[in-house]
């Protein structure tokens, strides 16, 4: 840790955020030889949750850190992703991640959240980045030569360039947007627990995603199959009324008590001494201010209905760093105005992509009534090797505007007959 007494030495770039996008940008940036400083609030490093999905999008930068191979011998590669009714346990579609990883060279995994951030952890300390707790940053300053960060204890620390990683309530977004979060009225339980304690079999070959009416449950397996991951997500009527009080946990029990057999044998096993609110922000398209960056949630926090948000914050720090490659001189300098400005050429458009569809995503998978039924049917008639809604997150991270590939065209709820006898088809 870093004292009043001790001053800092000089680096290149500080990172307000120990997190896995602050550690992975760290991490991406010292590997092109800059000397790096992670600042943390929290006394020591760590990361709160339980499971996390990494798509082939991210996959395909953790190959190329010299990082997949580890995170595979942390996590799990399943076989399927497999999205039922919650209501009638019904299968409405799958996707082979086998094929997957076919198609787009790098596989989906799943992991807990605590060994990735693990894993960059050990990687910054391996390339020298200086990390430094107990540091909880309070504002953010341009100077003529760079940017500082004014602490809490009252000290300052410069770099030519500061990147706020800072989270979903962050300092220096104030910089640049005057928003606040925004509720979506629904809220997280979550569990990772010994495989043992299921108390029934579960196919940890697959990812399973349960949507119903206001809730939606997914389930997988984490460390080699050893424990279970489970989720439970829910729209709180407390929220909807205003309440305080909101995401509890009879209301947790109430929203599940429509749902199917395999739904319901997995609440009971859901931690119910915390939750988790969900709040995104509205996209932002400005990102800089001067030498100060914003990156990760601070930038873009989303709904998690994409299971993109790590996975955004991590590609935010490997496309950064491949723009400040490009613009190092024979001398060793480095062009940042046009570094950061190319990294804000791409990176808030395809965030603000995955922010909007989440959004949509979560819509659609809380419905209830006739269009309920009208999306089971669209999504029944989706064929598994059908990648049309999946090419544009999944394939390789765009370095440029033009790289970014063309977004998916919608399919109406309403363009599907479900009124007849027989099966439901597109009208």
């Amino acid at each position: 840790m870093t004292t009043p007494s001790t001053p800092a030495s000089p680096v290149d770039v500080l990172i307000v955020g120990g997190g896995i996008g602050g550690l992975s940008a760290a991490f991406a940036l010292s590997r092109e030889g800059l000397r790096v400083r992670v600042l943390e609030q929290a006394r020591e490093f760590g990361e709160v949750g339980a499971g996390i999905q990494i798509a082939p999008n991210c996959t395909r930068i953790l190959d190329d850190y010299g990082l997949l191979e580890e995170a595979k011998s942390l996590g799990v590669l399943p076989k399927s992703m497999v999205m039922r009714d919650a209501v009638d346990g019904s299968e409405l579609t799958r996707l082979d991640l086998a094929d997957l990883e076919r198609k787009y060279g790098f596989p989906y995994m799943v992991i807990h959240r605590s060994d990735l951030h693990g894993m960059f952890l050990r990687a910054c300390r391996r390339s020298g980045v200086d990390l430094v707790t107990d540091a909880r940053v309070v504002g953010y300053e341009n100077t003529g030569s760079g940017a500082r960060v004014l602490l809490e204890d009252g000290r300052a620390e410069e770099a030519r360039v500061v990147i706020a990683a800072d989270g979903l309530h962050s300092v220096a977004r104030g910089l640049l947007a005057d928003d606040e979060p925004v509720s979506s009225a629904y809220v997280a339980y979550r569990a990772a627990v010994p495989i043992e304690k299921a108390g029934r079999d579960v196919d940890l070959s697959e990812v399973s995603v349960h949507i119903g009416p206001r809730c939606h449950f997914v389930q997988y397996g984490l460390r080699g199959g050893e424990m279970l991951n489970q989720v439970a997500v829910f729209q709180s009527p407390k929220a909807l009324a205003g309440e305080e009080d909101w995401g509890t946990p009879d209301e947790l029990d109430d929203a599940f008590a429509g749902t199917c057999p395999d739904v319901q044998a997995g609440i009971p096993l859901m931690w119910r001494d915390r939750w988790w609110r969900m709040f995104d922000r509205d996209p932002i398209m400005t990102w800089v201010d001067g030498d100060i960056v914003l990156l990760g949630d601070a930038a873009h926090p989303p709904l998690q209905y994409m299971a993109q948000g790590a996975i955004m914050a991590i590609e935010d720090g490997w496309v950064l760093a491949g723009h400040v490659a490009a613009r190092r001189a024979e001398d060793g300098s480095i062009d940042w105005a046009g570094a950061l400005a190319a990294y804000e050429a791409v990176r808030p458009e395809h965030c603000r992509r995955v922010l909007s569809t989440g959004r949509v995503w979560g819509e659609l998978w809380h419905l209830d009534g006739l269009p309920r039924l009208q999306r089971n049917a669209l999504l029944r008639a989706r064929d598994t090797y059908d990648y049309t809604f999946t090419e544009w997150i999944y394939g390789p991270t765009a370095l440029t505007p033009e790289e970014e590939p063309p977004m998916f065209t919608p399919i109406p709820l309403d363009s599907v007959d479900v009124s007849g006898p027989g099966p439901a088809s597109p009208r």
